[in-house]
This record gives structure tokens, C-alpha cells and sequence, in this order.
């Protein structure tokens, strides 16, 4: 039997309408996102004032209607001041986070959570149009909050720092980019000790620098840090750039130079965040029928992840009531162990990968991959983030999978998608490197330098969870299986296309100077406001406590919050009170970020 050909690229939601009111940064790109899907919107959005809830509805002939409800705060919980998303950074620990690499809280100059909120949206509509597609319960309201997706963004941080140990890394200043002796900033990037070492041997770095670098430059991903001698900076900056790319080369390391805005601009393609094509035989329809809060219920997802972004994805599908099933090599997956554990498991990883039911599977045996191929004869997604054309390579990749099941919809969650010729590994800050998120992310008197929070694996792995969640509502309303494409790349240009359009225009595509950077006070820090920032910065709060300090600012009709810079606090913080949780294993654990009705 042949594979499926795909046919065309298709929308899951042709002949919806779509409409929309409230704010523009909450619901501007859920519909942007909505209409790239297929939705139509027949008349102009209404823009309240005021920080009321953004609300958007789809109807059609054959479906819907489905609404959302969007909010910078759960409108259950308790009265936060949570107003913006500078705000919502501060409180859920983003700032603190973000702020390890330079040793104290600072904002991200993007908008981070307004844009992981938007796509968790388009996720809950999708979700509950799917629920009604497959004839269960009518999942016919979802509400979302930021501050819900900003804990989110942090859930991994969180739950090392809620852990019954210690981290295994020191948590203190320090990190890439480097600089080479012509002033080039670039980011290095390996998994391999060894290539380490080759790489800062051959520019003649001490011994001992290049041993103690090592754990902390490992650790990175977790730590969101990285203290490792300040000799390497030194060795980097006595070298040139060539030198720097030779030793590179001997090594097998990569290397990535930091790209503007500017750059990144001219040579943007302006390619959606994912892609979705539709195979040309279809499906047979899951047997379990959903429920309003389970809307996925009864259909079965294969995951075959690493690190962050398609574990991250499977977990919201397992969120949203799938049986997801993680493949994992012969022993186990060995994050599992990384430190810190809860109950002998590391809390980072329970954090992707609680709920999962795990096989292990030899993908090297041609035996396993034969078992595997089996296993997904029978699911409804087959998930994978793997190296580009590994999965080809394996005899697992589209058009395998779907001769024996033509309805499967088949998920990639790559680095670059394809769309950099010579893009170098696709790892989280390499393409914050290549795509100007360094410059983005930091305000303009700030040198440019990739975040050490995994910015684009978490914001990647909500796109590809939204990708699925399209392909199966196309299976649903066509009768066809699909395959799915998302990308870190996607991910990278969504959360930069206001500084990107900015930098198109020929304006300055950075924020200014200062922008969202926390106020100090007495024993912490606090952060206005977007909209009242240069006001409150004209009060010097260094002397007063910061509860003190948030009374002087409302004394005087400013919005500020204090800033989170403890995350183990947040179990205890009256902004998030009856929120957070702890799973069987202890570790904490956040809340959906979606309600349905």
C-alpha cells in the first residue's frame, strides 16, 4: 500500500466567523492566528476602554459557536493588580528568571506572555471546536488568562525551586554571548564535553577555565544562568573572529553570530508559525467521545521528544484529555534524574511529563522501529522533535507512518523548519541568536544578548501543541489525516514581528532605554505599569519596603506589583493563592491555563 500524498495546504476553520472585542495586545494575534486557519471576520473588532476582557466568538453553519474569554488575570482569583504585561512578568517570576544572566530582575522587551496567551487561546477554541466536531460535550467557552500563562512560561524554574534538593548547578550571574576581538557577539553551541574542550584549547584557554565552564554552559537550559569563568569572555575577546571560527570548525562545535533586527527584517520571509497539509485518504473516528473539559479525550498521541519543546507540546495535548504515550530510549529517558528530584524524579522533567505513560524503544533496532510503526497504526498524532531528516532516515518519518494509518496526523517540531539554507544547530538560543531575539528582548541600552530563559522552546512547544490541535480539527471536518510543521524559527518571528515590522519601516526597532527594567526598593524591587513607567520612575523607593513602595505609586494612581525574585515564594504569594499545587510526586505544579464551559 502506497502512502498518502498530501494534497494541498487547507484550513481547518474555512467558513467560520469570526468576531472579536477588547484589547488589541489580548486579542490581536488570536485573531491574526484565527485567520490564518481560515476564519473570516466580517465586521471591525470593538475596542472597549479600560482593562476590561477580551472576548472572541466563532460561529458557522456546521459548527460553533465556541468564544474565549481573554484576561491579564484569572477574573476568579484574588485582586492581583496584575494589569499588563509588565506586570504579569514581574509577579509570575519572568523577570527574575530572565534577569539570572545579569544578576537581578529584569523585563523581557518583548511581549512574552501576551503572545504565549494568544496562542493558548486559539488552543482552547480549537480545542472545543474539536469537541463538538467529534460529537461529545459542548466545550462551548474557554476562558485564558496571561498571569495562568505566564506560570506557564516558568512551570520547569518553579519546579526546581519548589524540589526537595538542590540545584546541581550554582545559580549566580554569568553567560553567553561572547565577543570576539572585532567586537563580533556570537553564541557557541555543543552537547559534547569534549568539543568544549577542543574548541577553547584551540584558542588556548586555561585548563582549569575550560573544566570549570563546562557544568555551568551544560546546565544553562535549566538554570537559565550561566557563572563560568570570566577568563573565557577574556580568551574570546583577545581572538579574532577567524580564529574563533577555525577552532570552531576543528572542534565540531557551532557557532552563531548575532543577528539585528535590521537583518533579520530584510531577509524575513513572512512564513506562518506552522503549516498544515491534509493527506488524501482519511480516518476512522475515535471510539472515547470527549467532554466539555476533556475535549481531546479518547484520542492517543506518540511522543518522541527531547528536552523542551514536543514534550512541552504533548503535555497540553495530555492537558486537554489525550493519552499520550512517550517513547523513550532503552533505560529511560535520562533527564528523568536530572537534578533537582522530587521523590527520585527530577522536578523539571514532571514538570513536562507528568501524566505520560512511557515505552521504551531502541529506534537504532530495526525490531523497535518495526514495534513503533505498529504503535502508530493505532494513534491519532505522532509527535517528534528529532534532528532534520532523522526521522526519514529511520523509515519513521510521514509517508511511513501513514501507509498503515492514512488518518494519522503527523507532527514535527523542528529548529528552523527548512526555511535557513546554512542555519546552524537548532537549539533555543541559537536561533535567539540568528533571528535578532537578542536584540528584541533587551532595551535599547542594553547590549544585545539572547535571554537565558528557553524563550522559544516553551513559545514552540505551544505553537506545535496549536498545530496538532489544527490538524486534528482538519481531520475532523475533512475526513483527512494531515501533517503538521512548527518551528523555533516560527516561534522566534512571531514573538519579534512588532520590532520586526518596526525595523521593515526604518524606525527604531528596539525598545527605549530603561524599558521595563524593575525599581528598586528596600528589601526588593517593584515594576510599573508599561503605561505608567516613566511617571513612577520619578520616585526614588530605595529607602522604603516595597509594600510601602507599591502604596507611595497607587497614592499617587500609578499600576506597579512587586516582582517575584523568589520562586519557591510563589507558593505563598496572596496573587496566585489557591493556584498553584503539588503532584504525587511533590513536586509544584501549575494550573491549566484554560478553564472550559
Amino acid at each position: 500500500m502506497t502512502s498518502p500524498a498530501i494534497t494541498r495546504t487547507v484550513r481547518p476553520l474555512d467558513g467560520l466567523r469570526l468576531e472579536t472585542s477588547g484589547r488589541p495586545e489580548l486579542n490581536g494575534l488570536v485573531a491574526q492566528h484565527l485567520q490564518l486557519l481560515g476564519a473570516r471576520r466580517e465586521t471591525a473588532p470593538a475596542t472597549p476602554a479600560g482593562h476590561e476582557p477580551a472576548h472572541i466568538s466563532l460561529t458557522g453553519s456546521d459548527s460553533g459557536p465556541v468564544s474565549a474569554q481573554v484576561a491579564w488575570t484569572d477574573p476568579g482569583g484574588p485582586a492581583s493588580g496584575l494589569a499588563d504585561e509588565a506586570t504579569v512578568q514581574a509577579a509570575t517570576g519572568i523577570m527574575a528568571v530572565h534577569g539570572r544572566r545579569d544578576g537581578a530582575p529584569r523585563g523581557l522587551a518583548v511581549d512574552y506572555v501576551a503572545t504565549a496567551t494568544a496562542v493558548l487561546t486559539v488552543q482552547g477554541l480549537l480545542a472545543g471546536l474539536l469537541a463538538q466536531a467529534r460529537g461529545g460535550g459542548r466545550a462551548s467557552q474557554v476562558a485564558t488568562s496571561a498571569d495562568r500563562a505566564g506560570l506557564l512560561a516558568v512551570s520547569q524554574y518553579l519546579a526546581a525551586a519548589g524540589a526537595e534538593e538542590g540545584e546541581a548547578a550554582e545559580l549566580a550571574a554569568g553567560g553567553p554571548p561572547f565577543t570576539a576581538a572585532d567586537g563580533t557577539l556570537f553564541e557557541l553551541e555543543t552537547l559534547d564535553p569534549g568539543v568544549w574542550a577542543a574548541f577553547w584549547r584551540a584558542l588556548e584557554a586555561p585548563e582549569d577555565a575550560i573544566r570549570a565552564g563546562w557544568r555551568p554552559f551544560q546546565f544553562r537550559y535549566a538554570t537559565a544562568c550561566a557563572p563560568f569563568p570570566q577568563v573565557l569572555h577574556t580568551t574570546a575577546r583577545s581572538s579574532s573572529w577567524q580564529e574563533i571560527r577555525h577552532a570552531a570548525r576543528a572542534a565540531g562545535a557551532d557557532l552563531c553570530p548575532l543577528t539585528s533586527l535590521a537583518e533579520r527584517a530584510v531577509e524575513n520571509d513572512g512564513a506562518p508559525p506552522w503549516t498544515l497539509a491534509s493527506h488524501e485518504a482519511g480516518h476512522r473516528p475515535a471510539g472515547v467521545p470527549p467532554t466539555a473539559d476533556r475535549p481531546l479525550a479518547g484520542l492517543t498521541v506518540l511522543e518522541a521528544g527531547r528536552r523542551i519543546q514536543a514534550p512541552l507540546a504533548a503535555h497540553l495535548l495530555g492537558l486537554l484529555g489525550a493519552d499520550v504515550i512517550r517513547i523513550e530510549p532503552p533505560g529511560g529517558d535520562p533527564l528523568r534524574g536530572m537534578p533537582p528530584a522530587c521523590s527520585g524524579i527530577s522536578a523539571r522533567w514532571l514538570a513536562l511529563n507528568r501524566g505520560k505513560k512511557a515505552v521504551e524503544v531502541d529506534i537504532k533496532s530495526e525490531p523497535d522501529r518495526r514495534r513503533l510503526r505498529e504503535m502508530a497504526a493505532g494513534a491519532d498524532v505522532f509527535l517528534h522533535n528529532w534532528a532534520p531528516r532523522k526521522a526519514a532516515q529511520l523509515g519513521l518519518d510521514r509517508e511511513h507512518l501513514t501507509r498503515a494509518n492514512p488518518g494519522l496526523v503527523y507532527a514535527y517540531t523542528s529548529g528552523w523548519a527548512g526555511r535557513l539554507p546554512g542555519a546552524p544547530m537548532g537549539t533555543d538560543f541559537m536561533v535567539q541568536a540568528r533571528t535578532g531575539v537578542g536584540e528584541a528582548a533587551r532595551p535599547a541600552d542594553e547590549p544585545p544578548a539572547p535571554s537565558l530563559m528557553t524563550l522559544l522552546d516553551v513559545l514552540g512547544g505551544l505553537l506545535g501543541a496549536e498545530a496538532v490541535l489544527a490538524g486534528l480539527l482538519l481531520r475532523e471536518r475533512t475526513g483527512r489525516g494531515a501533517r503538521v510543521d512548527s518551528s523555533l524559527l516560527g516561534a522566534a518571528d512571531l514573538l519579534t514581528a512588532p520590532a520586526l515590522r518596526r525595523a521593515a519601516q526604518g524606525l527604531e526597532p528596539r525598545r527605549p532605554a530603561g524599558f521595563r527594567r524593575p525599581l528598586p526598593t528596600a528589601d526588593g524591587w517593584i515594576a510599573p505599569a508599561d503605561a505608567y513607567a516613566a511617571e513612577a520612575a520619578h520616585h526614588d523607593l530605595r529607602g522604603l519596603p516595597t509594600e510601602a513602595a507599591l502604596e507611595r505609586l497607587r497614592a499617587h494612581g500609578l499600576t506597579a506589583t512587586a516582582v517575584t525574585a523568589d520562586l519557591a515564594a510563589l507558593h505563598d504569594d496572596p496573587r496566585f493563592a489557591g493556584v498553584l499545587s503539588r503532584d504525587a510526586h511533590g513536586a509544584p505544579a501549575v494550573p491549566d491555563p484554560w478553564s472550559f464551559a
